[in-house]
């Protein structure tokens, strides 16, 4: 029997590292064209999920995308977060910290947009920044980045038992693959904004970034909330994998259109009737 993507990709090993991970990889998977083909299939699928999602509303979903500068969040956002309606899903996206946030409990910006019941959440870097890029650039003691483990666990737990499933997905990329993307970005003059030379000396301390990741996946990957570390050099395959994860979760939890036991259908038919002009 196949596995599942939950089964293939949640990081379970105490001594995971990213290193052994090939992010050029495709296990299950070889054919660009049906993979794009699959995953552009699930619209229908997606949609109706959600609708049950939102009317039942008594769960929601937050996924999580986290990785180096190209790794492809956007491109996950465009080519399967997309394809939900736009009324109950969000993106949201957490960068430097303003001057207000830095004065709050670095999870003080978290806790306001994890998404209500019925809906879906999307987290376009997350509060990961704070033990990953935060440590690389050592803008916080040791200690204080010890703690934040233990309060990440925490928070995601107490987000798991108040109805939220939380898919964490790391977009593996490797550092050849983010020079060819970069390369890309600088030859399309439509996409040349996204470029910061500040991105360059982000990639100069690549191996501090993978060290900060793996230490954050081993600590923060827990049976509450798992890590998935998704090969994503290859763009189509990183997006079929996370496509399946969604609808992998859809499928486990069910939601159901609610009950409607206590209306009097035949009375409401008669009101309508009776006040519709002619």
């Amino acid at each position: 029997m196949a596995k599942s993507m939950h089964e293939r990709f949640a990081v379970t090993d105490p001594d995971f590292m990213l290193s052994n991970v090939d992010a050029g990889s495709t296990p299950g998977m070889k054919s660009k064209t049906k993979a794009r083909k699959y995953v552009a299939s699930l619209a229908p699928a997606f949609r109706e999920w959600q609708t049950r999602l939102y009317a039942e509303r008594k769960q929601g979903l937050l996924l999580v995308l986290q990785g180096m500068d190209a790794c492809g969040k956007d491109g996950v956002v465009k080519h399967v977060v997309d394809l939900f309606y736009p009324t109950n899903v969000r993106v949201t996206s957490f960068k430097a910290p303003t001057d207000v946030e830095k004065r709050h409990h670095f999870l003080w910006r978290i806790r306001p947009v994890l998404p209500d019941p019925g809906n879906i959440m999307v987290f376009n870097r997350s509060h990961y920044e704070d033990v990953c890029t935060v440590k690389v650039h050592d803008w916080a003691t040791p200690g204080v980045i010890e703690r934040r483990y233990a309060e990440i666990n925490k928070f995601e737990q107490e987000a798991v038992e108040a109805g939220i499933t939380i898919i964490k997905c790391f977009l593996h990329l490797s550092p050849r693959e983010q020079g060819q993307r970069m390369l890309d970005r600088l030859a399309d003059p439509t996409k040349r904004w996204k470029f910061k030379e500040g991105d360059l000396d982000e990639s100069d301390r690549w191996q501090e970034y993978m060290a900060a990741y793996d230490t954050a996946i081993r600590r923060c990957s827990t049976e509450a909330a798992p890590w998935f570390v998704i090969p994503s050099d290859n763009k189509w395959y990183r997006d079929w994998v996370i496509a399946q994860l969604l609808l992998e979760w859809f499928e486990e939890m069910q939601p159901q259109y609610p009950g409607m036991e206590q209306l009097d259908i035949s009375a409401l038919k008669r009101r309508i009737k009776a006040s519709s002009p002619g």
